[in-house]
């Protein structure tokens, strides 16, 4: 397993269904139902990413089929046929070397529920969700601890022995610590651990 921080690429999905411009309203919904994915890439030519077709640009279908109101956009939406028609562009994406956090950033002030994983040029690598970006908090509480011990109490100036006991996810550290000014950089580094829970602390100083 990866040190922290860990990248998308650590939690990714390479096995990506996908569609093209032209793929065909009824299409999209039945791929979206066999995958059990929220949304499908839109792809050009030998694979670059488009646009994405999200459940969120399928509903003013079934939203507008019995009224004439809605906006301009939604009324669009709503007499789309095909995925050129229907998808959202530009695509929101991420690079494989995007941190978790930064994944997270973009998804929650995007208000999307997974993103296409694209290189340099647009190509697309994988799709990342909400729930691989929680696989972060299944790493086992004995990898949590050892993590914390080698990459971030052996990198502080801590000149003394501090103990440290995760408890599903929930990390506490105990002992003494030469001066009080170092709580808040420890503190930090241990939250910078991926799968970390909450941080408890339990020190002393000098």
């Amino acid at each position: 397993m990866p040190e922290s921080p860990y990248t998308v690429s650590d939690v990714m999905t390479q096995t990506v269904v996908a569609v093209g411009s032209e793929a065909p309203f009824k299409e999209i919904v039945e791929l979206l139902d066999q995958w059990k994915v929220s949304a499908v890439p839109v792809l050009a030519g030998e694979g670059r990413v488009v646009g994405v077709v999200s459940e969120a640009d399928l509903l003013p279908k079934e939203e507008f089929r019995d009224t004439e109101e809605g906006g301009l956009a939604e009324r669009v939406k709503a007499s789309a046929l095909t995925a050129g028609e229907l998808m959202s562009t530009p695509a929101v994406t991420v690079h494989a070397y995007a941190s978790i956090a930064e994944a997270a950033r973009i998804m929650a002030r995007r208000h999307v529920k997974q993103l296409p994983v694209v290189d340099e040029v647009g190509m697309l690598q994988g799709v990342v969700s909400r729930s691989d970006l929680l696989k972060v908090f299944l790493r086992p509480d004995a990898e949590i601890a050892e993590e914390i011990r080698h990459s971030v109490l052996n990198r502080l100036p801590v000149t003394t022995a501090l103990t440290v006991e995760v408890r599903e996810g929930v990390v506490t550290l105990g002992g003494p610590l030469p001066e009080r000014g170092l709580v808040p950089v420890l503190a930090r580094a241990v939250r910078a651990v991926e799968g970390v829970v909450d941080v408890q602390l339990d020190l002393t100083h000098r």
